[in-house]
């Protein structure tokens, strides 16, 4: 058997922060969580894991994102994958959704058929599906994504596109407005796939029809759609009037104003609200020009841009992310449940994202600057990951 005991530690468990907590681990599984003085007699046959007082949370998960490390996996190789893998683990992201951007078929073809040879062997991170972020958007709203790849809704093309996907197809964000969106969503649910509204242009009553058919979560809130209006409410008051719709933010000091971030919080809760990256391959690399998406992007200063100044995804990672949702005000239990607990059961994955007896050992111990100092994924340490 593979027996841990990670002791000293402040963990984030649900609503509390136990400490000083131990986190017992058998076989890759969480056993208990107690606060006890431990003594000779019970750590036998456990390995020890000093965690010296610092932060333990569940493993962070990423919905959306698109490349890391110089690499972006719409390029189809297995090593963009890879990359992205490791510098998530990196960040503290345990599992992550591959991310799409708009692109002809054959591209996205490509890049499905990289992610699929990657799970079951990651280095890193552990693949828990594909967003397919378009390429049924609108081009009004279209922001970094290339107007020459946006189509409307085509069923019989998603088809195909299932069909290379073997199932691993778990979020598609679309503009539900565009025509054949309302189908287009009936059939997604169909498949139980998880529809998001986005680089869309919909009007507040046919938001209300698009989450009345289906649709439950919202990429990127506030970017990339209509904007609220006094008299023309749109997309993101639909959302916040729907209970069974979760919204993603990215919490990066630039895609949100904080006290939009503190807002969302307030109307949704942590229950409802999932932090993202939704990070280009400049993620751990900083400034300098990349090609993303058929598109010239600088970065400066850490924010990404195309030529025209249009905010082209971010290079936040989700450390920072949990640590700026912090220092905007919100609770460090709400911002963990944000990161973690709450994709986790968007995804379906209730085994992920918390700490508690039978849950999958995904941890990752922070330091008070939020460093990453290990990251643990089913009760293994990731090498690369290890700072202490």
């Amino acid at each position: 058997m593979n027996r841990k005991i990670i002791y000293d530690v402040r963990a984030v468990c649900g609503n509390e922060v136990l400490w000083p907590a131990n986190v017992w681990i058998c076989d890759g599984l969480i056993e208990k969580i107690d606060t006890r003085r431990l003594s000779s007699g019970q750590v036998q046959n456990y390995e020890l894991i000093d965690g010296q007082g610092m932060l333990l949370i569940p493993g962070m998960i990423d919905v959306h994102i698109h490349g890391a490390n110089g690499f972006d996996m719409m390029d189809g190789t297995a090593q963009s994958v890879q990359e992205v893998s490791l510098a998530c683990a990196s960040s503290g992201c345990t599992s992550f959704l591959a991310t799409s951007v708009s692109s002809t078929i054959e591209d996205l073809l490509g890049m499905i058929q990289s992610v699929k040879r990657v799970i079951g062997h990651e280095e890193g991170a552990a693949i828990a599906g594909i967003h397919l972020e378009g390429p049924y958007l609108n081009e009004k709203r279209k922001g970094m994504q290339n107007e020459k790849f946006l189509r409307h809704p085509d069923i019989e093309e998603m088809r195909r596109i299932y069909r290379e996907a073997d199932g691993w197809i778990k979020m598609v964000t679309i503009a539900p407005e565009l025509p054949g969106g309302m189908e287009m969503i009936s059939y997604l649910r169909e498949q139980g796939t998880i529809v998001a509204a986005a680089h869309s242009d919909a009007t507040y009553e046919e938001a209300k029809l698009a989450f009345a058919r289906g649709a439950s979560h919202v990429t990127h809130c506030f970017n990339g759609m209509r904007p609220i209006h006094h008299r023309d409410p749109g997309l993101v008051a639909a959302a916040f009037e729907e209970e069974h719709v979760s919204l993603q933010a990215i919490v990066d000091n630039v895609h949100l104003h904080p006290a939009i971030v503190r807002l969302m919080h307030r109307v949704k809760g942590a229950d409802n609200m999932v932090l993202i990256t939704d990070a280009l391959q400049a993620m751990g690399l900083g400034d300098g020009i990349y090609t993303f998406g058929g598109h010239q992007v600088e970065v400066a200063g850490g924010i990404a841009r195309l030529q025209d100044g249009t905010l082209a995804s971010s290079t936040i990672t989700m450390n920072k992310a949990l640590q700026l949702t912090v220092e905007l005000g919100i609770s460090i239990t709400d911002a963990v449940q944000m990161a973690s607990t709450t994709p986790a059961n968007i995804l379906g994955c209730r085994h992920k994202g918390r700490i508690a007896a039978g849950c999958q050992a995904d941890l990752v111990l922070l330091n008070d600057s939020f460093d990453v100092q290990w990251t643990m994924i089913e009760g293994n340490l990731i090498p690369s990951t290890i700072r202490i």
